[in-house]
């Protein structure tokens, strides 16, 4: 998902200090989770592309696909808390993406220390911040089904939103979008899925050559 513009600078506000108080703490968690609805996703804003989603729209949408899951081996609803989990991170470091030149170390730096923020300075360490790292964990780990299965929702729903900025606003340069997700599909169900929007999007594009 290469883009031709410059890398921004990228700066990352300071962690949050604990006021040792537990209910003016939660309350800073539950604030620091608006920038998941205010932040941008890095990819579309490189990509010129009009109104683009937020981080928390990307989960949401996530969560619900977890939810329309016909494979009765995985645990649905530890799949939509996952999916609603995984990026938690971004809220103060933002969604990095690979053209900025922060290694995948540095990312993994950068989004556990701000995990381990929330869980331990705002959060208390209490059952409901362990059961988040967990999820949170789990997914980074890709250790089990519903975690593997959950990677592959992010990557179908990136592969979704790309088509849908291609076909709503006549977007030619989302390629690479698709090029890093539908191929790596690996549940079989998410992957079907993949197919179906692929032909979709061949369709789509057989119609406009058409118009043209």
């Amino acid at each position: 998902m290469s883009s031709t513009l410059d890398k921004p600078s990228r700066t990352f506000p300071p962690l949050y200090k604990s006021t040792g108080d537990v209910s003016v703490d939660q309350l800073a968690f539950f604030h620091i989770l608006e920038k998941l609805k205010t932040q941008k996703r890095t990819g579309w804003i490189d990509h010129n592309v009009p109104g683009p989603e937020s981080i928390s729209d990307h989960m949401y949408r996530m969560a619900v696909m977890a939810m329309c899951t016909s494979d009765a081996t995985l645990d649905m609803s530890k799949c939509v808390m996952m999916c609603l989990a995984h990026d938690l991170a971004e809220a103060q470091v933002g969604d990095i993406t690979p053209r900025e030149n922060i290694s995948r170390e540095e990312k993994q730096r950068l989004e556990a220390e701000a995990m381990h923020n929330f869980i331990h300075d705002m959060l208390h360490d209490s059952p409901a911040a362990q059961r988040i790292e967990a999820f949170w964990r789990e997914y980074e780990d890709g250790s089990s089904p519903e975690a593997r299965f959950v990677k592959d929702l992010d990557r179908f729903e990136l592969a979704s939103q790309a088509f849908e900025y291609e076909r709503d606003h006549g977007k030619k340069n989302l390629q690479g979008f698709f090029d890093s997700s539908l191929p790596y599909l690996q549940h079989p169900e998410v992957k079907q899925w993949g197919e179906d929007l692929a032909a979709e999007r061949e369709r789509l594009q057989a119609s406009q050559a058409q118009s043209s």
